[in-house]
């Protein structure tokens, strides 16, 4: 549904009915010469049908102009009441007043997620995104699926269809960090991609994909990462079999199921210019924030495990963390100094 449309039908015959009284307080002044209190309250009492006399007399081109304002408001007003009877009979008011403060909470929103789709992955993703505190939308056709929704970014769900520019628009992703699809069909996810990467080419995009071979579909239409849930799952549960306390420790590191361990990556961007281009001895992570540095990405995209403490630091580069959340929120508050 789209907002403008509805506000405007919401507030057509509000505006006709003030339309209304400025033509009619108008006349009486020009025709009759009324005082423009006189005008205004003449105006009312008209359009109100009340019954009360004229408050000066009026002349025929006047008494005429009465006769043409009572026409006229009977149908306006008559027009009014049904259609704000209707919006809220059929609900359409409560829509009009969500999409007006969905409307007012994504404009605030920067460097969020969205998430295309409200099916099994997506509450996962949500319910991740929910625990570190990082602001997403979610947009989901299927109002059933949303309805019974009570986590505390509730307001932000948009119900339509994640394929439609103008939707993705709403949801804010000119401004977005980074998108998640999990629609079950991989063609809507394909066009989901598309149309996520025409939109804003800078913005992170993650796919579900379900058919073998559609995962490099969707890195050619633009998703950075396509993850395969039925692969990622066989896949993780054969290595509980075979190293079952390795899986259960990087379960916790990844802050699947644990608050007391955060495993973060800091990014060359994110850190303060004083500390750019200095080598990670320079840093002196460990000894200011007891945090540790387990792994380090480099500006071509290769990962180094326990990095040497005479790697610099450069553009493209990241550093990977691990540390409580007290350790780590230390840390970047040095970081950023």
């Amino acid at each position: 549904m789209n907002f403008f449309r509805e506000y405007f039908r919401f507030m057509i015959p509000i505006y006709l009915l003030i339309g209304l009284i400025i033509v009619g307080t108008v006349g009486y002044v020009i025709i009759d010469g009324y005082t423009w209190l006189n005008a205004f309250y003449m105006t009312v009492i008209t359009i109100a049908t009340v019954g009360y006399g004229e408050v000066e007399p009026l002349s025929v081109a006047g008494k005429l102009f009465t006769s043409f304002l009572i026409i006229t408001s009977f149908v306006t007003f008559a027009y009014a009441v049904s259609s704000i009877t209707k919006f809220i009979v059929d609900g359409e008011l409560n829509i009009f007043f969500k999409n007006k403060r969905l409307n007012a909470a994504v404009e605030k929103l920067t460097d969020h997620v969205i998430i295309c789709g409200y099916g099994r992955n997506g509450k996962q993703a949500a319910q991740i995104l929910k625990k570190h505190d990082k602001r997403f939308v979610v947009v989901e056709d299927d109002e059933k699926v949303t309805s019974g929704s009570s986590h505390r970014f509730s307001d932000l769900i948009l119900n339509g269809d994640a394929t439609q520019d103008e939707v993705l628009l709403k949801a804010g992703i000119m401004k977005a960090k980074a998108l998640i699809t999990t629609l079950p069909t991989d063609a809507a996810n394909v066009f989901i991609v598309l149309t996520a990467r025409n939109l804003n080419p800078k913005l992170t995009i993650i796919s579900r994909a379900s058919d073998d071979g559609s995962d490099a579909k969707l890195k050619i239409a633009g998703a950075d990462n396509v993850i395969m849930p039925d692969k990622v799952g066989g896949a993780h549960m054969a290595s509980l079999v075979m190293k079952p306390d390795v899986m259960e420790f990087l379960d916790l590191i990844t802050a699947q199921r644990s608050d007391s361990i955060n495993l973060e990556e800091i990014s060359f961007d994110s850190i303060s210019d004083r500390l750019k281009n200095k080598t990670l001895k320079d840093l002196e992570i460990r000894n200011k924030s007891g945090a540790n540095i387990i792994g380090f990405k480099t500006a071509t995209g290769e990962y180094i495990v326990n990095p040497n403490a005479q790697t610099q630091i450069i553009p493209q580069s990241k550093i990977f963390v691990l540390g409580s959340p007290d350790q780590i929120k230390k840390l970047k508050e040095i970081l950023e100094e």
